[in-house]
């Protein structure tokens, strides 16, 4: 692709107790990109992924962001980059409504020291006006939510607060149709702002629905990545359970060559 890519994780690294858990993978991800992430469990995907989140540093790589080199030690110093994580359990406070999650721990204060509920509802309202035109449920707590409408609240707090990299763990798993289909929306607001998304996920059909690219895991190392227009879901399969590259796929150090 042209252009500075928003983020480049360049040959990361990290092992746990002698087994390497990631071994030199690469991945980019540009402006107004969603990249897949794919892999079995235990393939190195989450990991690579809490590398780049500050959950866990790295043995050896790079890390650029905006064609600079970030110092990524730990999830304050990815927030300070634009870099959100949104995890499967999305971290809600359940018994406060929407503008309470949306600024919970970075409450607006009045001039007199006290919560400025006004505000962090108006600000809570325009970034869901962006984002799900459709939210009207601002004053019930966020448990009376559905999947979909939680989904918002979490996106809509990470992109109140600047992030331009979204991670997205499993962001369809346990949804129904219907509310897949509003995560689906979400993603491509996001992708028309221009943010750039990791979406980490076991199911390819999510992935090829969703994304632009995707990158293949097995066993901590990178197997290659493809456009998804340019691979069928099952050359992806095939990448992900044999190690196999397709033509319409770049290899990467893990991928099997064919004899």
């Amino acid at each position: 692709m042209d252009g500075t890519p928003l983020v480049e994780m360049r040959d990361m690294s990290i092992s746990f107790g002698g087994i390497h858990a990631v071994d030199d993978a690469s991945c980019a991800l540009y402006p107004g990109e969603v990249v897949g992430l794919l892999g079995h469990n235990g393939a190195g995907k989450s990991t690579l992924i809490k590398i780049l989140s500050g959950a866990y540093r790295r043995d050896a790589g790079t890390i650029v962001v905006d064609g600079t080199e970030a110092h990524i030690h730990n999830p304050r110093d990815a927030k300070a980059y634009g870099i959100e994580t949104i995890y499967q359990t999305l971290a809600l406070a359940d018994n406060v409504d929407a503008a309470a999650n949306l600024f919970l721990g970075r409450e607006l204060l009045t001039s007199l020291g006290t919560l400025d509920d006004v505000a962090m509802e108006a600000a809570t309202r325009e970034v869901m006006g962006r984002l799900n035109p459709n939210f009207q449920r601002f004053k019930e707590p966020v448990r009376a939510l559905s999947g979909g409408q939680r989904q918002s609240v979490a996106i809509a707090r990470a992109i109140h607060f600047n992030a331009r990299i979204l991670i997205m763990d499993e962001p369809t798993a346990a949804l129904g149709p219907q509310e897949t289909q509003q995560v689906a929306d979400l993603i491509k607001q996001l992708k028309a702002e221009g943010i750039g998304i990791f979406l980490i996920s076991h199911d390819i059909h999510d992935v090829f629905d969703l994304a632009d690219r995707v990158y293949v895991m097995k066993n901590g190392k990178m197997v290659g990545d493809a456009r998804t227009s340019d691979v069928t879901k099952d050359e992806v399969l095939g990448m992900i359970i044999l190690g196999k590259c397709p033509p319409g796929a770049t290899p990467g150090p893990g991928a099997i060559r064919e004899a």
